[in-house]
């Protein structure tokens, strides 16, 4: 029998640190992202995620260990780099301007030209039919690209910015917190458009913190807690209370939730105590209460 060629990663991270002066960001952090699936990057705040991103999308170099993509050893100078390596990643601001329209923030850093010389410009008519085009491949129907993008919803935003990286060759799709500001609905939508991506064979990390929205769309989970990494774990592994426990720290949570017993526990006594007491205060009240003077008569002794 044949075994069957193992499956080259579009991105790995091995033991990759980083240190920032005697601050340890991120210790020893390992992960892999395969073609067509969905990795969820998950962590409480201050777990490390802002750091990892900043490190797989070339903003900052690891102070130790090794970043491969497709299985060659990189070293990402800039952001430009990583996206010319097929890594494209979709921050929380979204990097979009509000009152420019849909069809100049789709083509925002690579606009099409025309013309020569002194009377080189941006060709609308082209990037209108692109854009128009790449969003209905993705399911987004626009009534018109020329509106500012600021008119559009959040979760349509979100989608804009995907549907751009997916047009720019992105490989490796790193989506930062993006149903962090937004409803049910658009979130809903938000992770529609994350499936549409891993179904056009692209490598997606889904970072958030929110495991309600995570569970249901991911492959396989990266847990990180305070700069480590917990391990990874696949979907039918693991389940979601599991991950909720992790991310919380089993030992801080189970803290949590004793702490919170015996404070209820002492908030009941002292809610029966401060009860007879207003019932002893009311009973000393009507003992004491003198009942108001007839008109006309003078108040009693």
């Amino acid at each position: 029998m044949i075994a069957a060629p193992a499956r080259t990663p579009l991105l790995e991270v091995q033991n990759v640190s980083r240190y920032f002066g005697s601050v340890i960001a991120l210790q020893d952090i390992s992960m892999t992202v395969y073609p067509g699936e969905v990795m969820c990057l998950l962590g409480d705040n201050g777990a490390g995620k802002s750091t990892l991103i900043k490190i797989l999308s070339g903003v900052h170099r690891p102070s130790a260990g090794r970043y491969l993509v497709e299985g060659k050893e990189v070293a990402f100078d800039s952001p430009r780099d990583a996206l010319n390596a097929g890594i494209a990643t979709v921050y929380q601001d979204l990097a979009m301007i509000p009152l420019m329209s849909i069809s100049r923030n789709f083509f925002l850093g690579s606009e099409p030209i025309i013309g020569w010389g002194p009377f080189r410009r941006f060709d609308v008519a082209y990037a209108d039919r692109v854009t128009r085009e790449e969003l209905g491949k993705m399911g987004i129907q626009i009534r018109d690209t020329t509106q500012p993008v600021g008119t559009l919803s959040g979760g349509e935003r979100q989608s804009v910015a995907i549907a751009r990286a997916v047009y720019l060759g992105a490989k490796v799709l790193i989506l930062d917190e993006p149903t962090a500001a937004l409803g049910v609905k658009e979130a809903g939508i938000v992770l529609r458009y994350i499936a549409l991506a891993r179904a056009r064979g692209l490598g997606v990390i889904f970072i958030t913190h929110n495991i309600h929205h995570a569970y249901p769309i991911g492959d396989r989970f990266t847990l990180l807690n305070r700069g480590r990494s917990y391990g990874t774990f696949v979907k039918a592994e693991v389940r979601r209370e599991e991950v909720v426990a992790m991310m919380a720290g089993g030992e801080d949570l189970e803290t949590l939730t004793h702490e919170l017993a015996e404070f209820a526990r002492t908030d009941a006594t002292a809610g029966a105590k401060l009860a007879e007491a207003a019932h002893e205060m009311a009973a000393d009240t009507a003992e004491l209460h003198i009942a108001p003077p007839a008109d006309g008569a003078p108040p009693s002794a």
